[in-house]
């Protein structure tokens, strides 16, 4: 099984891709974890938010592959405890389906791509700065598999 995350927002510090490399390297091929970012949509004092979060679902939708199960991070979404994630990464390795991870930019996915998502995932009902997501969804998926294999990481 194969890990997208597609995520809005393009050169993120180095901290960020040095946390998110440090767990995908952990990783094994059959939970392998891809990173790919979405350029964000036009913001700015002028600019049209709906416009841009419509740019945004429309390259993120160039990127979606027809036989993917398809997880939307939002803050609206379920919040799931390791032992759930874990569950749910299980449920995705005996579905025999690769998953792609959905994160919106500034202003949250379009809600065409949020009703398209098999699952919504919450990571916490704050609001928290993208650059930080990659990291967290990478350390929770490493967690998560160690979880399954019974590994001491996840105490």
């Amino acid at each position: 099984m194969k890990i997208r995350l597609l995520a809005v927002g393009t050169r993120m510090p180095a901290w960020v891709n040095t946390g998110v490399e440090e767990y995908r390297k952990r990783l094994p091929r059959d939970f392998a974890l891809e990173i790919e970012e979405i350029a964000p949509g036009q913001r700015g004092k002028n600019a049209d938010t709906g416009k841009a979060v419509a740019l945004e679902a429309k390259r993120i939708r160039e990127r979606l592959r027809g036989d993917e199960l398809i997880v939307a991070l939002e803050v609206e979404g379920q919040a799931w405890s390791t032992p759930r994630l874990a569950q749910e990464a299980e449920r995705w390795r005996l579905e025999g389906r690769d998953v792609v991870l959905l994160v919106g930019g500034p202003d949250g996915l379009a809600p065409d791509l949020s009703a398209v998502a098999e699952r919504r995932w919450s990571l916490s009902p704050l609001t928290l700065p993208h650059p930080l997501v990659r990291v967290m969804v990478a350390e929770q998926l490493y967690r998560a598999w160690t979880l399954l294999v019974g590994h001491p990481y996840h105490r």
